[in-house]
């Protein structure tokens, strides 16, 4: 039986009550929700309230409309939580330094793991990433897509939701500023591309220690051309989209 909601604030009520029911597995995920009439007398609100309540739910993606206009729980997009997150350590004022202290530290774990649990497409998807790359070298926005499409596979293909969620907003922020690198050092994109094909080829090898080298010395590389560039690494980074 669903909590009754408070007069006051009463849709903040309808959102933090069930977004509680779903965060405590009391609404499971796929489940659809009872029809508003239903849920409103559960909840001890008119319907207005809690159209209010469901749309702020809607918004943070913990339900989502399906047929006959029922609302169905579901898991926020990962691609969308790591957007909310990079916007957060935007407005944090997180710098290059920031997040590559916790990238270096996080990335070759990732690898290892994936090198581990990664399954034959997760790998042959790694592999096919490389291959799509390499023509399109001297293209700086195609490198940025593949370059944050390829670390996004590994998170991935860890299996570890944890890590995952971790390290895929600290990606997009981090990845946004490269377009401004690779104009500077042009050089950076091959490496990059030679760092990816190891990686790729030692996940692929289950080879959890190399793709783990492997990680380490692409990481050290990429702070290296940063500061070859000459670029801040204490400036706050600021999010791009439009990659």
């Amino acid at each position: 039986m669903l909590p009754r909601a408070a007069k006051t604030n009463s849709y903040q009520q309808v959102a933090s009550i069930l977004e509680a029911e779903i965060v405590g597995g009391r609404l499971k995920i796929g489940e659809l929700l009872p029809i508003e009439a239903e849920l409103a007398e559960a909840l001890g609100v008119n319907r207005s309230t809690l159209r209010e309540g469901l749309r702020a739910l809607e918004g943070n993606g913990l339900v989502r409309r399906v047929a006959a206009k029922r609302l169905q729980v579901t898991a926020p997009d990962p691609e969308r939580v790591a957007l909310t997150n990079a916007r957060a350590l935007g407005l944090r004022g997180a710098s290059f330094r920031d997040l590559w202290d916790v990238q270096m530290q996080l990335e070759h774990f990732a690898a290892a793991l994936a090198a581990e649990r990664a399954s034959d497409d997760q790998a042959a998807a790694l592999r096919a990433s490389v291959e799509a790359l390499a023509p399109v070298l001297d293209d700086d926005e195609a490198v940025i897509r593949h370059d944050i499409a390829f670390h996004a596979l590994i998170g991935h293909a860890a299996a570890n939701s944890a890590l995952e969620l971790a390290t895929a907003p600290m990606g997009l922020l981090l990845f946004s500023a490269t377009r401004d690198l690779y104009r500077a050092v042009p050089a950076a994109r091959h490496r990059l591309l030679d760092a990816h094909r190891a990686i790729a080829d030692a996940i692929a090898a289950r080879d959890a220690a190399g793709a783990a080298e492997w990680m380490r010395r692409h990481i050290a590389d990429f702070r290296r051309g940063y500061e070859v560039a000459g670029f801040d690494l204490d400036a706050a980074i600021e999010l791009r989209r439009a990659v």
